[in-house]
């Protein structure tokens, strides 16, 4: 077919007009000042993050976010001023947030988050817009879905958040009572009775007794007596945490604070037990540098999370308690003095098995109840020689070392009844305390002072009835300690009183 003699002219692109640089600008700018006039609120951030302008509509937001005005919120770092805002991401990304909610102090909004760019199309910051409030939102809206969806999320993550708290207390709910310590005699009543009382108050308690004795124990069964039994028990074994970490599990880490830190963050046991009781287990193992926080936390009642420079304040029950003799570590320097008086409010001095043996048969006999429930066999009794034979041991792990030796016996055996010979074997594992030992003989002149007495001391030089008392008493505990070599238990044990006493009545050269 032969060419057309007129051809249509090739399809050429359409030019601009020449003034289409200064329309788009004018656009831009229409724009902006409509959105501004018509948005609920605007904000413009540099590519620093900083605020650099906000609108008169935005700046009724800014009490509610705790500003006075916007002198005091342009020129922050937006993600500082705007909680849970993503503007700093946008800026970051380049890519715009078209719809958005947007959750913090103010409120809930409808958001939109656009980043802007210069000729060369580098992004030079960001436009923040707050399109609407959720609570402005009408059911015949074209929001109203997002706004419903987002509001039914916010439900069930709150009932989620109360479901699991929930739990938390469940299982941090104390296990024990004040009657599950075993005991009537005298110095176990005194024990229960202080327990009783200080449960009552709110203040600190120091559970002071050699290992063994049942510390944790009376720790519960004060919570379980207390105003916050309904609130979490939380403890910590001092002893059992590495003191490189002992910090963050008593205040907490903030998110990202540091290498291998948890993203969203870690709530230290101050937080877990806030409303509850906290107790700290071998109190005297604490590291001198840690002691002064811990001081702090429970004067001020607030913690700062490791890495964070927020301060959280908490309400917290401190029970504390040790084997250790603290005042004796204050003396040397160990254990801050101000700490062991904050702690030293309450003290329970818990006896060791040794002093209270009348309650040998009722310990053994609930501990043998445990024993045949946890192992699934039958209840094993006690033969009266068998109670003898554990009545005569001196039981230097007090509570716990019974356990031991009853569960080996208990295992060990098929007799219903335990005797003495099945208790010998346990018994003969045991450690014992080394025995006192003997002192020296007496020189030759001490010999022969024995034999010729002094004469007796004239009247002028009688001393007073409760020097004398005090005196015997002082040189007695002396001349036991050198015969064990400073050993405080075995020469409380030779003296024939209490550990608690020979602290009491110690001469200085021996403190």
């Amino acid at each position: 077919m032969p060419d057309s003699p007129n051809p249509p002219p090739p399809a050429t692109a359409p030019t601009l007009p020449q003034d289409a640089d200064g329309l788009l600008k004018l656009a831009a700018q229409s724009m902006f000042d409509l959105y501004a006039r018509t948005v609920q609120g605007m904000l413009v951030v540099d590519r620093s993050h900083r605020v650099v302008w906000v609108s008169e509509g935005y700046k009724r937001f800014l009490p509610a976010l705790g500003f006075a005005g916007a002198h005091e919120f342009v020129g922050r770092r937006v993600q500082e001023v705007v909680p849970n805002t993503l503007l700093d991401a946008v800026i970051d990304s380049g890519r715009a947030i078209m719809v958005d909610l947007l959750t913090n102090k103010a409120g809930t909004f409808l958001v939109s988050r656009v980043p802007l760019r210069d000729a060369a199309g580098q992004v030079i910051g960001a436009l923040g817009m707050v399109l609407a409030d959720q609570s402005d939102v009408t059911p015949d809206s074209t929001m109203q879905p997002l706004t419903a969806k987002f509001a039914q999320l916010q439900r069930d993550l709150a009932a989620a958040q109360r479901q699991l708290e929930a739990e938390q207390v469940r299982n941090r709910r104390p296990k024990y009572t004040i009657a599950g310590y075993i005991g009537a005699s005298p110095a176990a009543l005194e024990v229960k009775r202080q327990a009783r009382r200080v449960a009552a108050t709110g203040s600190t308690v120091l559970l002071l007794g050699e290992t063994g004795t049942g510390k944790e124990l009376l720790a519960h069964a004060i919570h379980a007596a207390s105003p916050r039994a309904g609130r979490p028990f939380v403890g910590v074994n001092i002893a059992a945490v590495p003191d490189s970490l002992l910090e963050a599990e008593f205040f907490g880490v903030a998110a990202g604070a540091y290498t291998g830190a948890e993203r969203k963050g870690r709530d230290g046991k101050f937080r877990v037990a806030d409303g509850g009781t906290l107790f700290l287990d071998e109190i005297g193992d604490m590291p001198l540098a840690l002691q002064a926080k811990l001081l702090r936390a429970l004067q001020e009642q607030e913690v700062e999370p490791l890495g964070s420079n927020q301060v959280v304040r908490v309400d917290v029950r401190v029970i504390a308690a040790t084997s250790r003799d603290l005042a004796a570590m204050v003396a040397d320097g160990r254990f801050r003095a101000d700490l062991y008086y904050r702690l030293n409010v309450l003290p329970i001095r818990l006896p060791a098995l040794r002093e209270r043996l009348t309650d040998i048969e009722a310990l053994a006999e609930a501990l043998l109840d445990d024993i045949a429930r946890r192992s699934s066999l039958p209840h094993k009794a006690l033969s009266a020689d068998a109670l003898d034979r554990l009545a005569g041991h001196d039981w230097p792990g007090n509570i716990r070392e019974l356990r031991n030796v009853l569960e080996q016996a208990a295992l060990m055996t098929d007799a219903p009844v335990l005797r003495a010979d099945d208790l010998d074997s346990a018994l003969a594992t045991a450690p014992r305390t080394e025995p006192a030992p003997v002192a020296p003989p007496p020189p030759a002149a001490a010999r022969a002072a024995a034999a010729d007495p002094a004469p007796a001391p004239v009247a002028g030089t009688i001393q007073p009835l409760a020097q004398a008392v005090a005196d015997l008493e002082a040189r007695s505990i002396d001349a036991a300690l050198q015969a064990t070599g400073g050993n405080k238990v075995a020469a409380a044990r030779l003296l024939g009183i209490a550990r608690a006493t020979l602290y009491e009545k110690l001469p200085p050269h021996w403190r």
